[in-house]
């Protein structure tokens, strides 16, 4: 599972993977666009031009944890998906539900470099 929000070492939603191996630091391909909701959580969207890659963290995750812990704790702007990493390979993720891309609150922070650099929150 890839996640690229407060689920990462450190952030308070990181307590849901307690029980899943971190296997490191990893990227999105760029086919990915970034945004913030209500600068809350962020969320990601393939698009077919214009993508940027977004770091993130790759876990090991077991069926339990992801249905029993990390998707009750996921806010209903996003969905579970499978995303491409920058080595081409899979993993799931979740993402932007197209109808929550335009929602009050929603802004593009593809540029800002991943949800660490932009909360401020890169040392943690």
């Amino acid at each position: 599972m890839f996640v690229n929000g407060e689920a990462m070492s450190g952030g308070p939603l990181n307590m849901h993977l307690r029980d899943a191996v971190c296997r490191g630091p990893r990227a999105t391909a760029a086919r990915y666009r970034f945004y913030s909701v209500r600068d809350e959580f962020p969320g990601l969207h393939p698009v077919p031009v214009g993508g940027v890659s977004v770091p993130g963290e790759l876990y090991e995750v077991s069926y339990a944890v992801l249905r029993g812990r990390l998707l009750p704790a996921e806010p209903p702007e996003l969905e579970l998906g499978i995303i491409e990493l920058d080595d081409g390979t899979g993993s799931l993720a979740m993402r932007m539900r197209a109808d929550a891309l335009a929602a009050p609150g929603v802004s593009d922070i593809s540029e800002a470099g991943g949800w660490l650099r932009y909360t401020g929150q890169e040392q943690r």
